[in-house]
This record gives C-alpha cells, sequence and structure tokens, in this order.
C-alpha cells in the first residue's frame, strides 16, 4: 500500500510595498498564493512570515472545502436522532483546521461544535464517535457518569476510542 500523493506546492509570490508598514497579507490567484510584505522588513523576517501566510491560505482552503457539503452537519443530524431522540440543537458543526492536540470541541453556552480536520482522513466509526462525544457535551458539559453513559449508547465507542488512543489523539482513562 502507498501513501497518497502531496498536493502540489503553489506558486508563492511576494510583493514588498513602501505604502505597506505593518499589515501583512496573503491571497490566493489562481495557482499563485500572493504575499504582501512591507519594503522593509528583515529578509530572516521575511521568511517566517511567508511560510506563516502560506500556512494560513492553505488551511483556510481545506476548511472551506471540508465544510463545502454540510456532510458533517448531516451526520450529526443522523447521530442525535440515532442516540438523543433528536432532542440537541445546536448553532454551528464545522471542522477546523487548528485542532491538532483534539479531535473536536463543544462550546454548550453557544451550541458550537468543532471538530479537526485530521478526522476528516478516519473511519467513520471514527468520526462518528467524535461526533456522538461532542454532541453529548451538549447535554454535559464535564466528563463525568452521566456523560459518558450518554456516550457509551453508541455501540463502537470503546473500539473508537481505542483506535483515537492509537492515533494519539484519545487520552487514557478519561472515564
Amino acid at each position: 500500500m502507498h501513501e497518497p500523493a502531496e498536493p502540489p506546492q503553489p506558486k508563492i509570490e511576494i510583493v514588498r510595498s513602501a505604502r505597506r508598514a505593518k499589515t501583512i497579507s496573503a491571497r490566493r490567484r489562481g495557482g499563485t498564493i500572493i504575499v504582501s510584505l512591507p519594503a522593509n522588513l528583515a529578509p530572516e523576517e521575511e521568511q517566517r512570515w511567508v511560510a506563516t501566510m502560506v500556512e494560513k491560505v492553505l488551511a483556510a482552503e481545506q476548511r472551506r472545502q471540508l465544510n463545502s457539503d454540510n456532510a458533517l452537519e448531516a451526520r450529526a443530524r443522523d447521530l442525535n436522532a440515532r442516540y438523543f431522540e433528536g432532542k440537541l440543537r445546536w448553532t454551528s458543526i464545522r471542522y477546523v483546521t487548528n485542532q491538532n492536540g483534539r479531535y473536536g470541541s463543544c462550546t454548550p453556552g453557544q451550541g458550537t461544535i468543532r471538530i479537526s480536520h485530521r478526522l476528516a482522513e478516519m473511519p467513520l466509526w471514527v468520526l462518528d464517535y467524535v461526533l456522538v462525544h461532542e454532541l453529548a457535551h451538549l447535554v454535559e458539559a464535564n466528563h463525568g457518569k452521566r456523560f459518558w453513559r450518554l456516550v457509551n449508547r453508541y455501540p463502537l465507542t470503546e473500539r473508537a476510542r481505542g483506535y483515537l488512543m492509537a492515533k494519539g489523539m484519545e487520552e487514557d482513562g478519561e472515564e
């Protein structure tokens, strides 16, 4: 089995401007990412900022692509119906690219659920566990016994947690 090919790296164009005093920005135009910098920025700072801004543009593109078809929302609605009697409500659920140390988060007071983009590459039964886990936080904000009773309604919870532990994304002994 071989690894999937890395996407081609975009061409990078650097534009220095004397009118630009402090701000740094980046945007894509076709296959090129254009990074606009102040003219007086030191060369070592330029390298750091170009890398940072290219990463931001690529992460934003990945988020837009992952969230473009509302598939995550549809999965959450289905899991809500199956495991929570359709009673849960949230304001938004989407993939994010800034969660590398965790698989998801829920802010119950705002009704927002964020799922790490890394889950998009995992088996659907693992994604479903994470969604159930975050949906359960809409009922129980902590990881107490009541919370785990809700999560354990999902029949593949233990298997998914083991999978995530093997990937370094789940804390052992969280119960």
